[in-house]
């Protein structure tokens, strides 16, 4: 009997990465679409390419809310460095949401949890039922969710290259250590992304070097009186800042999502598309191409 695979998608990472990749399109009324057309292509692509998700019966596409979550009562400054979303993209989340649903994708934005979280819940979830689970992304902190059941993909890589498919052995090749190591190396290294900040001056070779060495973050705080140089002090300053990082870095596998997920299998059943709903939604963007593949689809 084959196993059922869960395909999750990281709506937020791909977001931004759709809407910069893209050259500037517009629909007829001049709306922008350029985050649309990205989107929509990676979904259709995901469900009909059977090295990414093709064959998936179960997933969503998960999206951060509005609104702050438990990091920043954590630390105010957590994400503090990023600026406002661009006008030109928070006009298409509206219809990026439609068309994900016309697409035949279940789609979850829990106000207060980060998108990440929900992923790796929904993975440990999955795993608890023998099923694996595949999550397009192109974010980092990921990695450490990844083990034989869950892997990772990223479509939109660089130059429009094949997708960069990561398993343990792909973590390990990657960053330089497995995915169980994954909360340490990015507590030392920091995350400039979300704006946690790591040991000054320590970059991925030498948390590496350590893990290696220590054997986990803890090892490396027990021995930080013996490193030397400017990167010892360093880590000796860091030290109480540590677990904050820790805990900051680390994706929930456990979050309550009652009242937005009842059940499993039946709220994350993946759909047949609904030709009607495209129609109208590709009519009103202007993707002429994929209004031309329903027509001879219909006909």
């Amino acid at each position: 009997m084959t196993e059922q695979t869960l395909l999750l998608v990281d709506g937020s990472s791909f977001l931004y990465r759709a809407f910069h990749a893209l050259p500037d399109m517009r629909s007829p009324s001049g709306e922008p679409t350029g985050a649309v057309y990205g989107i929509v292509g990676m979904l259709r692509r995901l469900r009909s390419d059977g090295k990414l998700g093709g064959g998936a019966t179960l997933g969503a596409v998960i999206f951060d809310a509005p609104g702050k979550t438990f990091r920043d009562d954590w630390y105010p400054q957590y994400k503090a460095n990023r600026a406002s979303m661009p006008p030109d993209l928070a006009r298409q989340i509206p219809v990026i949401h439609e068309l994900v649903r016309a697409l035949g994708w279940p789609l979850l934005a829990p106000p207060g949890v980060e998108a990440d979280d929900v992923i790796g819940t929904l993975a440990r979830r999955a795993a608890e039922r023998r099923m694996n689970t595949l999550v397009a992304t192109g974010d980092k902190d990921l990695a450490q969710l990844v083990d034989e059941r869950t892997v990772l993909v990223n479509t939109m890589t660089a130059q429009g290259g094949p997708p960069e498919r990561l398993d343990p052995e792909g973590v390990l090749a990657k960053f330089g250590v497995p995915p169980g190591q994954i909360i340490d190396w990015l507590s030392l290294v920091g995350d400039a992304v979300d704006n946690v900040p790591g040991v000054a001056k320590v970059g991925p070779k030498t948390a590496v070097k350590w893990l290696q060495q220590y054997g986990s973050l803890d090892g490396v705080i027990a021995h930080a009186a013996e490193i030397g140089g400017v990167v010892g002090q360093n880590l000796r300053d860091a030290l109480d800042w540590l677990p904050t990082a820790r805990r900051l870095v680390t994706v929930l596998t456990d979050c309550d999502l009652s009242g937005h997920l009842e059940g499993f299998e039946a709220p994350l059943a993946l759909r047949d598309e609904d030709p009607q709903a495209l129609r109208e939604l590709f009519t009103r963007c202007g993707f002429r191409t994929w209004l031309r593949e329903l027509d001879g689809a219909a006909g």
